[in-house]
């Protein structure tokens, strides 16, 4: 038997990930398992650390199959998915990836700001299909620069997001548990509603809890009204999504970018049907540089877990 300790992983990483990861622990593939249930059964007893990605998690049924375990190791900012509750039982350590892809996800959240205030998916089919040729001009769309912005959410992602959106001349607000020290002339709202009324662009960027579920609701909706857009980046649970649908399709809302989904990958078609609504794979962090840092740290969190030595990011 190795001497490696034995890891359970639950989703498929690159190759670049894979083959450290693969090196340095006695690795079980959940993911390629047939029957995981009797996989679970099999291989259980011996696994000492998880290795899974944040939508992916580790759930309740999952962590109690494991009575070795120790550590569970999130390739993601997002732990949402791990049932924290089952872990504080056992102490079992958990373990996330921030900072690295901080920078990454605010990139897209502008990006998808850009892309659907100027319609640019649609210009770009209007010249390749000849629309420009026959028809002439595209049809105007809306400014971005000098509009006012609100970020749901002041952490590591929604300050990046900030930080980003001054550089257009936008008047830049905010909602979070309470005021932040380092936000500086950006206006503190408590309320959600209340930030969503005085915001031309609302951007979601706070993390996913129980407390937060639906945050995003038919009052924020409706608030944020029929010339607002809503960016979402961070979890697809702080969002009602059928109020959000609802909104998208009668017109209370202008316009939604959206990166996660209930269910993602089998999103709700609703969300296809809509020409108001830009779309996108949950790839905030998508970038070679990013992934690469990931993973660096879901290993390094277990590596030194097991070396006895203080995680590199614990979440708890």
């Amino acid at each position: 038997m190795s001497a490696k300790p034995q890891i359970l992983q639950i989703g498929p990483y690159p190759a670049w990930d894979q083959e450290p990861l693969d090196a340095a622990f006695d690795v079980h593939r959940y993911f390629e398992a047939g029957d995981k249930q009797a996989f679970l059964n099999q291989v259980g007893p011996g696994i000492r650390g998880i290795a899974t990605r944040g939508e992916l998690g580790a759930g309740r049924a999952m962590i109690e199959a494991c009575p070795a375990l120790e550590i569970i190791s999130v390739y993601g900012v997002g732990y949402d998915a791990v049932d924290l509750a089952a872990c504080r039982e056992r102490g079992i350590r958990v373990t996330n990836t921030p900072d690295v892809l901080t920078k990454d996800v605010a990139d897209l959240g502008v990006a998808m700001m850009l892309c659907l205030s100027r319609g640019m998916i649609g210009a770009e089919r209007w010249v390749k299909d000849g629309s420009w040729a026959a028809k002439g001009l595209y049809p105007l769309k809306r400014r971005v620069w000098g509009k006012r912005a609100g970020v749901l959410g002041l952490g590591r992602i929604g300050y990046e997001v900030a930080k980003r959106l001054e550089g257009f001349d936008m008047a830049v607000a905010y909602s979070d548990v309470a005021p932040k020290d380092f936000a500086g002339k950006w206006e503190f709202i408590a309320d959600p509603v209340a930030l969503a009324a005085q915001s031309d662009f609302l951007f979601v960027t706070l993390a996913a809890s129980a407390e937060t579920r639906h945050i995003v609701d038919k009052r924020v909706i409706e608030a944020l009204g029929p010339d607002g857009m809503l960016i979402n980046i961070s979890r697809a649970s702080n969002i009602d999504e059928h109020a959000l649908l609802d909104a998208l399709r009668t017109g209370a809302l202008g316009f939604a970018a959206l990166d996660v989904f209930e269910g993602e990958p089998n999103l709700n078609p609703g969300f296809l049907e809509l020409d108001n609504v830009l779309v996108q794979p949950h790839h905030a962090s998508g970038t070679v540089e990013t992934r690469k840092a990931m993973g660096q740290l879901v290993r390094d969190n277990l590596a030194a877990h097991f070396a006895g030595r203080a995680l590199p990011t614990p979440v708890m």
